[in-house]
């Protein structure tokens, strides 16, 4: 029996966004000769790594700040950056915010327990099965579960943030489905700055997502991508696969004005 198809909030946020590069990044194999390595997504996973050693209670490496410190170095990923200075400087910058961070959950322990760490939790939504990998659960004195998603280039973040995003309401969908017993909340970290947002779904804003996240992984799955016509967005300049959507004859991207904007 084949196993089902999965959707993750990242496969759905590159959807949503550009149902063109969802087709190269998940469904044309074409697609992976045109990827390139991002050193924002290397600094994330270098700060994730650090993050994920100083709450694994197993990991007798990472307890202080000096050890986090060094555990930057350890775990660094130096995948697209464009010269050594400039990786060496975002390794400074990596460098001073686990250590603050270390600093603070030392000196200010929040009374909760981590119960998850970089877990991924599963949820059959019927054509498909719903993937998400959370950063962190935290068990709170009164039994509410906290998914926490560390953000490391965002320096603010407000509520509204944490009740408009996509990927953190999905994660409380999964957990709820996981520990229905359990109050859940979801807040981002920016890493940055230390700033905390947090919100929480209601039952009726739970199940009213579930139903959107269904009738939206239908059409992600049953779209025909092959005669799929690229248009143009403000996102493309940026894009590893604007050269494949070069190819269509049709494809014109905006024309871009002296003062740097964009206009169709």
């Amino acid at each position: 029996m084949p196993r089902k198809p999965t959707l993750s909030p990242s496969k759905i946020t590159t959807y949503l966004a550009c149902p063109t590069r969802y087709k190269w990044t998940y469904v044309d194999e074409r697609g992976k000769w045109y990827l390139r390595s991002h050193h924002y997504y290397s600094f994330g996973t270098t700060l994730h790594r650090v993050l994920q050693r100083f709450h694994d209670s197993a990991d007798q490496g990472v307890q202080t700040v000096e050890q986090a410190v060094v555990a930057v170095e350890e775990n660094w990923v130096n995948a697209g950056y464009r010269s050594s200075a400039e990786m060496e400087e975002a390794m400074g910058i990596g460098k001073e915010i686990v250590a603050n961070y270390v600093d603070q959950a030392i000196m200010q322990p929040t009374g909760g327990r981590v119960l998850l760490i970089e877990k991924q939790l599963r949820m059959d939504m019927g054509p498909f099965v719903l993937l998400g990998r959370l950063d962190r659960v935290d068990e709170l004195p009164d039994g509410t579960l906290e998914v926490i998603d560390y953000k490391s280039q965002r320096r603010g973040i407000t509520d509204d943030d944490v009740a408009s995003d996509l990927a953190m309401n999905c994660y409380q969908l999964l957990l709820r489905h996981h520990y229905p017993d359990r109050p859940v909340k979801a807040s981002i970290l920016a890493l940055q700055t230390m700033q905390k947002g947090s919100a929480s779904l209601s039952d009726t804003e739970a199940s009213d997502l579930q139903g959107d996240l269904l009738a939206l992984g239908q059409e992600i799955l049953n779209r025909d991508y092959e005669q799929m016509e690229p248009v143009a967005k403000d996102l493309c300049p940026q894009c590893d696969f604007l050269p494949l959507c070069r190819k269509h004859p049709e494809f014109q991207l905006p024309v871009l004005e002296l003062d740097g904007s964009l206009e169709e």
